[in-house]
């Protein structure tokens, strides 16, 4: 029985390390194109906080529309907050 407890644990840290290894390559590469995008506006700090002011309603209105759970809305709010930071630190001012 321990050996497939240890088996089954070391199966899903793999997983995790593969799932971690999507959200870092999915984030690097929203943060790159949201990037290009807001550098083609005439106002590209002001188009990253409409973008992110999107996002965040939508999560909202996800989450509201499921009943997702609350750490899962916290994570994602947070997420967002933490592109739109990585984005405007880029942008020209």
């Amino acid at each position: 029985m321990a050996d497939n407890t240890n088996e089954t644990i070391a199966d899903l840290k793999r997983e995790i390390a593969e799932l971690n290894g999507l959200s870092l390559a999915t984030g690097v590469i929203l943060t790159q194109l949201l990037q290009s995008i807001c550098k083609r506006e005439l106002n590209p700090q002001g188009a990253a906080t409409q973008i992110m002011a999107n996002a965040r309603d939508a999560i909202d209105g996800f989450t509201k529309a499921t009943q997702a759970d609350p750490v899962t809305t916290k994570r994602a709010l947070e997420a967002v907050g933490q592109y739109e930071d990585q984005i405007k630190s880029v942008l020209a001012i």
